[in-house]
């Protein structure tokens, strides 16, 4: 069979089109006809390279979630989840059905969002571009032969980047547009060729369905050590979650996305989805490798138009740019896109204010406080005389894809921590010895043998001191680490700078941690960081 046709089609589904329909299409047979259509051109080692346009990231003011009366009070509206009406999203419905009716040609994959099968949503994804097609079927977690013929989705998205929003008619805020309708289990985007919005959007429904069942939902890596032992990466970007989870002595889970159940850590994806930019062989063999291989879809890349080499280190189309590859190219990467409920839990944080140990150990609360906060510390810009760093909290290391209450996400977690005895750590790769501008970046070298005595359980035995401002644990001494890098006071010349900052950087904490107060109990509440009196 060249095409896998379901026995449930559109037109079931309430979808009439005139188009052709693609169903579920292989990799080379989406390359192939993304090519002849001119939505990309493959590069001199195998990579399809295409380019997004306008959007060349998330478009995170254009998204909305339909405010129904199942969700009215379940989200947790505000700054990330902004609410549609029901009419305002009939209406841009009813146009997105007119416009794939007038199609010549559509695409459409059916796919499971997680790899653990009592946990999975089955997606159905209908978009105009082959491009967009071949990412999708990367990213997401192909069914086997079989499955496809009785496939019944769960959830529709509806990708159509030609198509244009009216803010007057559709409730939006432009001509770009995200509708989630939890309720009719619909998704529409138009308006932006950025293809991680169908990965996010799916990151989104398991994020709304995974905690009434108990299962924690997670923006995380994850790898598993030879013994068994899992470890869950949290982090914002820049942090080092990819480099620090890919490691060659353990077996990736996955670079992004996870869920916790009761027996396993499972990948919510079966692709990868890494920045390219400035991305080498040397820092990162493993990943550099999928920038030559047929299969690997690469957004906004540079290539020269006669050699079609690659230019990684041009940022001239997008400082995003990114690079979708099937998680197997991973040399070291799980079969199964799964391991064990895990050992180890580490919040990684990059601390341009210099403030930070270089690792931390937490308690249960601790940990819930920090999971909460989601800090780090973006550095100062290029703009003259800008020197201070900008802080940002971003709950749960990912607010932008949690349409629930972020109490619900962090007591998911502090319960999973007890129940499984888990080890938490928080791991700063950010500044040492002064604050961005005077201290230096933290030895890659010193945060991987920090974080290995972690992971392999020896750091368990090491002599701790209590922080006098985080109240967490520090170990004073680990082998094969400066012991004067463990106390980040020590590392400032200036010690009444430090404490000045340190007090600013609570201060910071305790003002952003306000929001969740009344959500959380005693315990967590007592994990706030506390000024020290002068």
């Amino acid at each position: 069979m060249i095409e896998r046709i379901p026995e449930m089609g559109l037109q079931a589904q309430g979808i009439e089109t005139r188009a052709d329909l693609h169903w579920n299409m292989v990799t080379a047979r989406l390359t192939e006809t993304a090519v002849a259509r001119g939505e990309g051109k493959l590069s001199a080692d195998g990579p399809l390279v295409v380019e997004t346009g306008q959007h060349t990231g998330r478009s995170a003011q254009d998204k909305f979630i339909v405010e129904t009366d199942e969700t009215r009070d379940t989200i947790w509206w505000g700054k990330s989840n902004k609410a549609m009406t029901p009419d305002h999203f009939a209406a841009l419905k009813a146009d997105f059905l007119k416009a794939l009716g007038d199609k010549e040609d559509l695409f459409v994959q059916d796919l499971y969002g997680g790899s653990q099968a009592e946990h999975r949503v089955s997606v159905r994804v209908i978009t105009e571009l082959a491009w967009h097609n071949l990412f999708i079927r990367t990213m997401l977690v192909r069914p086997e032969e079989h499955e496809l013929r009785g496939f019944r989705p769960d959830y529709t998205i509806i990708d159509l980047p030609s198509f244009r929003a009216d803010p007057a008619r559709h409730g939006c805020r432009s001509e770009t547009v995200i509708a989630v309708n939890l309720t009719d289990k619909l998704i529409l985007i138009g308006g932006t060729a950025y293809a991680g919005e169908m990965k996010k959007s799916v990151f989104g429904i398991l994020n709304y369905l995974l905690p009434t069942t108990g299962v924690m939902p997670m923006h995380c890596s994850a790898n598993m050590g030879p013994n068994g032992d899992t470890a869950v990466f949290f982090g914002l970007s820049g942090t080092g979650k990819t480099t620090l989870s890919a490691d060659p002595a353990r077996t990736l889970i996955g670079d992004d996305e996870h869920g916790w159940s009761d027996t396993a850590v499972f990948n919510f994806e079966g692709g990868c989805y890494a920045k390219m930019i400035r991305l080498s062989a040397d820092a990162e063999p493993e990943i550099f490798a999928t920038t030559k291989r047929f299969g690997t879809v690469l957004e906004n890349v540079v290539m020269d138009p006669v050699t079609r080499q690659l230019d990684l280190d041009d940022n001239s189309l997008a400082e995003n740019s990114r690079g979708a590859y099937p998680i197997d190219f991973i040399p070291n990467a799980s079969a199964e896109n799964m391991g064990p409920v895990p050992k180890n839990i580490v919040m990684l944080t990059a601390d341009a204010y210099g403030v930070l140990p270089p690792i931390a150990k937490l308690t249960p609360d601790q940990a819930m406080y920090h999971f909460l906060s989601g800090y780090t510390a973006r550095v100062a810009g290029t703009e003259i005389g800008v020197t201070e760093p900008d802080a940002t909290f971003s709950t749960c290391f990912g607010a932008p894809f949690m349409p629930r209450h972020p109490s619900v996400y962090g007591n998911l977690l502090k319960e999973r921590i007890a129940k499984g005895g888990v080890d938490c750590w928080l791991v700063n790769t950010g500044w040492t010895g002064g604050k961005y501008g005077t201290g230096q970046r933290m030895p890659i070298k010193a945060t991987r043998a920090l974080l290995n005595a972690a992971l392999d359980g020896s750091l368990n035995g090491a002599e701790f001191r209590t922080d006098p401002n985080f109240g967490f644990k520090v170990p004073v001494s680990v082998p094969g680490v400066d012991s004067a890098i463990l106390d980040p006071r020590a590392t400032w010349a200036d010690k009444a700078a430090y404490d000045a900052t340190a007090a600013k950087l609570v201060d910071l904490f305790v003002e952003n941690f306000a929001q969740f107060a009344d959500h959380v109990d005693e315990g967590v509440r007592q994990a706030a960081p506390v000024t020290q009196a002068a």
